[in-house]
């Protein structure tokens, strides 16, 4: 997604869409440490390849705001099995995701709220842009 920004001339949204990866990936490996200090075995399987070709960036955000959605019902879900397994560690654990997950889903709300305010014409586009590359900075 980040590389299809860049291409497309909107480095802002390239930018905050690469350090918003690289916080996802920290978010893996918290997830990680836990199981592994729990004595769990993570193990990632194959995952599909994303996406590569867009229409517009306001496909990618929707995007983006579908898959986050898709995560905070995986959260939940667990977040329900460590309460019926009556596993509070995990339950007090994922706590961290459940209020991580409503900020994702609030931000990329947000901007797509933006989006369709300001429109999809060049100035729309160039204030989103300049928007998402300055929320990058202060991440």
């Amino acid at each position: 997604m980040s590389a299809w920004c860049d291409q497309q001339g909107f480095e802002g949204t390239a930018k905050f869409l690469s350090v918003h990866a690289a916080e996802e990936m920290q978010h893996m490996r918290k997830l990680f440490t836990y199981l592994n200090e729990t004595g769990s075995l993570a193990v990632i399987s194959a995952i599909e390849a994303p996406a590569h070709e867009y229409k517009s960036l306001k496909e990618i955000i929707e995007t983006t705001y579908e898959h986050e959605k898709l995560i905070t019902s995986k959260i939940n879900e667990l977040v329900g099995k460590t309460f019926e397994e009556k596993d509070y560690s995990a339950f007090n654990f994922l706590q961290w995701y459940v209020e991580e997950q409503h900020e994702e889903e609030k931000l990329f709300s947000s901007i797509l709220d933006k989006l369709n305010f300001l429109g999809e014409d060049g100035k729309g586009l160039f204030l989103i842009d300049k928007d998402l590359g300055n929320l990058s900075t202060k991440a």
